[in-house]
């Protein structure tokens, strides 16, 4: 079987991709210019051939047009053979969740991969330089959140594409315990030697800095409205998935940043 990886290149799919490598699997990364979530002739060329895809969506299933595109891939990836897809969805996210829906009720084995909030955005994903300059600013209100590995997610995902036993099954994946952004902070400045600081904004003080930094405006006002939605506590309790679909407990954000700490420090 080939397994078409989307999103091969980013935080969760070339984890996934490099697992299932390890395997012996074949491997198909869907990222540009081979796969293009907006340019949808480039679907079926990514397609050909595949058996089993990880259903990855940039930047978010909480997008305008999100849901639009995974229903017409995914009619699409049945269609030519596709046998198994394992979506990447996020907690508390009623757009994601039409997603899933859509995946559930394909045809195909299908695998929910529903996950909280990546402790990688720390360490490769946009806060980093944030991380990096001392403090971390986002329109979030001092409600926790219980933080997932991205390790976590790309051994679940592996193994939902590459054995039996997962179909049919819907892992909501967070970390063991709940931290506020200020919470983070801190154990970041423990794991980096220096002092971090967490300091909350309003949606329209965050789209303006982000605007500044390059972030195109309907990028920005997205991801402000997606923030806020998400950590408005809505998900502040923690969940067992990656227990159930591995057997292991989660691994835990102080874990994390002492083995990411080196990025910080560059």
């Amino acid at each position: 079987m080939t397994i078409l990886v989307l999103g091969g290149t980013g935080k969760t799919g070339r984890r996934v991709a490099d697992r299932l490598t390890a395997l012996d699997l074949p491997v198909r990364i869907g990222s540009r210019p081979l796969f293009d979530w907006q340019d949808r002739s480039t679907w079926p060329k990514a397609l050909d051939g595949a058996t089993a895809v990880y259903l990855s969506y940039y930047p978010d299933l909480a997008f305008p047009g999100a849901y639009d595109d995974v229903k017409a891939f995914t009619e699409l990836a049945v269609t030519t053979g596709v046998r198994r897809l394992v979506l990447l969805s996020g907690r508390g996210e009623p757009e994601a969740q039409a997603s899933e829906r859509t995946v559930q009720e394909s045809g195909a084995e299908w695998t929910v991969v529903r996950c909280s909030w990546f402790m990688q955005n720390f360490s490769e994903g946009f806060l980093l330089d944030q991380v990096r300059e001392g403090v971390i600013v986002l329109p979030a209100a001092d409600v926790p959140e219980p933080f997932v590995d991205v390790e976590d997610i790309a051994d679940v995902a592996a193994a939902a594409l590459s054995q039996e036993g997962h179909a049919g099954k819907l892992y909501e994946l967070t970390g063991p315990r709940l931290l506020t952004f200020a919470q983070v902070a801190d154990e970041l400045s423990e794991a980096a030697g220096r002092k971090i600081s967490f300091v909350p904004v309003t949606p329209e003080e965050y789209v303006a800095g982000a605007i500044a930094q390059g972030v195109p405006r309907e990028e920005a006002e997205g991801f402000a409205a997606l923030f806020t939605g998400i950590l408005d506590g809505r998900n502040a309790h923690v969940m067992d998935g990656v227990r159930e679909a591995l057997g292991r407990p989660a691994r835990d954000f102080a874990e994390y940043a002492a083995a990411d700490a080196a990025a910080w420090q560059a």
